[in-house]
């Protein structure tokens, strides 16, 4: 008489292994959501140093003397766009240069329309307004993100 062993596996067995991988997926799952919220926080941080580095860029080339200011005007430049589609170098005799500050406007990664363009992503800050009050105006001095949501470090999007 030979005695054939069980096969398969019973049933506590199977639930005691659902039970430890819903345990260790339950402590996954925040940090796969904490690397997603750190990866969208890198690319905002990115975005904002390249709009503003642009901006920097665009005052020091006016005062350099290669852009042809108004009187009367900060220096910055009236739009997004000008950073994009580049301005004349009033330092070329030929009038032919262009300077270009950006090669396209980044989008706010937290800005949900993806129809809508970069440049019309972002609050604008104008020279004439304050930090505390941030208001478009003729010139554009800073940028901000218009995401009411908080960053892993507990700062507002919108204070970055």
């Amino acid at each position: 008489m030979s005695h054939r062993l069980p096969r398969g596996f019973t049933l506590i067995e199977l639930v005691v292994t659902v039970a430890i991988i819903a345990l260790l997926a339950s402590g996954v799952l925040p940090l796969a959501e904490r690397a997603v919220q750190r990866s969208r926080d890198q690319e905002l941080q990115a975005a904002l140093r390249d709009i503003r580095t642009a901006i920097d860029a665009y005052k020091q080339a006016g005062e350099a003397g290669h852009l042809i200011r108004k009187a009367g005007t900060s220096g910055y430049p009236p739009n997004l766009k000008t950073l994009v589609d580049g301005v004349i170098d009033a330092q070329d005799p030929d009038g032919m240069k262009r300077i270009f500050f950006l090669r396209r406007v980044p989008r706010d990664p937290s800005f949900a329309d993806p129809a809508v363009p970069g440049e019309e992503t972002w609050g604008l800050r104008s020279y004439a307004s304050t930090a505390d009050a941030p208001e478009a105006g003729e010139d554009v001095f800073d940028v901000y993100s218009l995401s009411t949501a908080v960053g892993v470090n507990g700062i507002p999007y919108r204070e970055w």
